[in-house]
């Protein structure tokens, strides 16, 4: 996550000030002083903000809800703070917690600071591009490794047990996005109750319960490109619950290589990339390694066209109402119907 020193204390949703009083309390007398505290925006994401902080010889990420139109249940830090900090002693790698914050009177919103993973981000085209065919390889099969190894930990030897209600999770996860889509469509998208009402109709048979990441693609991973065997750190878990860990493999289809051909300003698409293994050869590697059947998988990719289309739906609704931070906005409305169509030709599969 190495990005260029801040400049400025001028940044939306952060106030330095405040913010230095509490880090200072949290984290102990040892903290630089309060004026010496920098905090910038960082690129990628377009739902929580992050934010990185230089402060004298320490070097923190923040992570906040982003600012209005906040959906019911959607950016909860202090979720996120929690499975990151029961994942701290598991084989799935994330960042070192350093504090989190429950009062709304420091930065208007709950948040949390953690360490500050260093290497490479692979978010755009042009970064996949910059790998030869082995490390792309190694990486890859890495970052799928992770992703079955994250499904076989034990919710409750994690302290996660009460973390979600695993039983019924698919047929929650329909009718809470839909809920989702209610309270934050600005427009009518054709086929998005027909995609809805398909997806609740033919819920499959759950194999397994256990921890889900719920927006697992390779940009939210942190990785050394001299030792890509596995990332450095897994990042972005406010969607992450007990549940099905086939919606996680659903996800990761999609942005590895479903959503190929739709214009995004999101992230760029590995399956495209000829030096990375295709979609096939890492679903076969992930079924290895979970031990998970994926006879129903057309569903699963149904299921993540619609959840990334509300989600999506619910940034341009925010967007139409000035309340984004960062670039990429514009073009967010566009990719919706899209997801929508290719969500129902994955569900009449």
């Amino acid at each position: 996550m190495t990005q260029p020193a801040p400049t400025s204390q001028a940044t939306p949703g952060v106030d330095c000030e405040r913010l230095a009083q509490f880090l200072t309390r949290a984290a102990g007398p040892w903290t630089p002083p309060p004026e010496a505290m920098h905090v910038s925006l960082l690129s990628g994401g377009r739902s929580n903000l992050t934010y990185r902080i230089d402060w004298g010889p320490l070097r923190w990420v923040l992570r906040r809800p982003p600012l209005g139109h906040v959906l019911q249940t959607a950016h909860d830090m202090l979720r996120e703070a929690r499975v990151l900090t029961a994942l701290g002693p598991t084989d799935v790698p994330v960042p070192l917690m350093i504090a989190v914050c429950d009062d709304a009177d420091v930065l208007g919103a709950p948040f949390y600071v953690m360490e500050l993973v260093d290497g490479l981000v692979l978010r755009t085209e042009d970064d996949l591009a910059t790998l030869n065919g082995p490390t792309a390889r190694t990486l890859a099969h890495g970052f799928v490794d992770t992703l079955a190894d994250l499904h076989k930990v034990s919710p409750a030897e994690v302290d996660l047990a009460s973390f979600g209600r695993p039983q019924g999770y698919l047929e929650r996860q329909v009718s809470r996005w839909k809920r989702q889509l209610e309270a934050s469509a600005c427009r009518t998208v054709a086929g998005f109750g027909e995609l809805a009402d398909g997806l609740a109709r033919h819920l499959p048979t759950t194999q397994r319960h256990s921890l889900v990441h719920g927006d697992y693609r390779l940009d939210n991973a942190i990785f050394d490109p001299d030792h890509p065997e596995r990332p450095n750190a897994v990042l972005d878990w406010e969607m992450a619950t007990l549940g099905d860990p086939l919606a996680d493999l659903g996800l990761f289809h999609l942005y590895w290589i479903g959503w190929a051909g739709i214009d995004n300003p999101i992230a760029g698409t590995p399956g495209l990339h000829p030096a990375f293994p295709s979609w096939e050869e890492l679903a076969d590697r992930y079924a290895q390694r979970s031990g998970l059947r994926l006879d129903d998988l057309d569903w699963y990719m149904a299921f993540a066209h619609y959840k990334l289309a509300v989600i999506l739906e619910g940034i341009h609704f925010r967007h139409q109402q000035g309340l984004t931070v960062g670039e990429g906005f514009e073009a967010i409305g566009a990719m919706v119907p899209q997801l929508v169509e290719r969500g129902l030709t994955h569900l009449h599969s």
